[in-house]
């Protein structure tokens, strides 16, 4: 069995940067055991796996795969999926018409806006497929065992380091400079004693910053779904910025972020997001950013 596949960088404009995915335009016929064992072999931090949609008026069911786990949802799968398939122009022998597309996932419908300067296809945004949903408060001393750093090395003014969603569950966790964020390290056995999958996908630090254009210095760490550092999550910054847009005092009000993650990893990677606030309440949460096309391939499955 021959199955085509791309790979893309993602949130970023060149080569090299951001994080690399790679899509399976094609999967029917796929178990979610043969995706999983994929995706271990590509030994990205996703691999996408497109479906024909089970609603017709959508584009596709897309199933994403760390190395160890299958992902309810994931940014930057999301987004280099939609930049590939915009790029081919079809999905399952459907052209695709316009510039949305919307993704069926175990945590619910993505809809993705299709980024393009001139003509060109250069990335895309989504919206996230569940509102912002605030967790349990996890101690100071749990981050700062699991990420190896001080307790005092954690910004407690604005929030305590607390679990965030937009569909995937992150704890949140500010920093109080950029030298702390830099020297982080994640430790996987206090990851697996106090902070379980079910419980967390991973760890997601940040120090607020005012430095080429950034606003926000972020870097993930999931050692438990295989992912020791992420170097650009669309999830967690999604939520990230819905967590910001919470607990700003206007209760009206459109906040628009530019964050950087990788930088410390090599893999420079920038993530534009924005949030929609009502009456006190966050109603809309986005990820967007630029992506370029790596390779192209056959992978012979036996």
């Amino acid at each position: 069995m021959q199955l085509k596949f791309f790979t893309v960088d993602v949130f970023t404009d060149r080569q090299f940067g951001g994080n690399p995915l790679a899509v399976f335009p094609d999967a029917t016929g796929l178990s979610a055991e043969k995706m999983q064992t994929i995706a271990a072999e590509f030994n990205l931090a996703e691999t996408t796996f497109v479906l024909p949609p089970q609603a017709p008026e959508h584009t596709a069911r897309v199933r994403i795969f760390t190395p160890r786990a299958e992902m309810p949802f994931a940014g930057h799968p999301n987004v280099g999926t939609a930049f590939v398939l915009a790029r081919l122009g079809e999905c399952h022998g459907r052209p695709i018409a316009g510039d949305t597309l919307a993704f069926e996932e175990i945590a619910g419908l993505v809809r993705m806006d299709i980024q393009k300067q001139a003509s060109t296809i250069t990335g895309a945004r989504l919206t996230s497929p569940q509102p912002l949903a605030l967790g349990d408060a996890i101690p100071c001393e749990v981050i700062a065992q699991a990420c190896s750093i001080a307790v005092d090395d954690i910004e407690t003014r604005h929030h305590q380091p607390r679990i965030a969603s937009c569909g995937v569950p992150f704890v949140m966790v500010e920093l109080k400079s950029r030298e702390t964020l830099a020297a982080a390290q994640p430790r996987a056995d206090v990851f697996a004693r106090h902070l379980p999958r079910d419980r967390a996908t991973g760890i997601h630090i940040y120090v607020h910053t005012k430095r080429d254009g950034i606003d926000i210095q972020a870097r993930m760490f999931a050692p438990l779904v295989g992912v020791a550092e992420d170097p650009a999550t669309g999830s967690a910054n999604v939520a990230l910025i819905g967590l910001l847009a919470a607990l700003a005092p206007a209760s009206d009000l459109r906040l628009e972020t530019k964050i950087a993650q990788g930088v410390d990893m090599g893999r420079p990677s920038l993530l534009e997001a924005s949030a929609e606030k009502r009456q006190g309440k966050v109603t809309a949460t986005h990820i967007g950013g630029s992506c370029v096309p790596v390779m192209q391939g056959v992978f012979d499955l036996a």
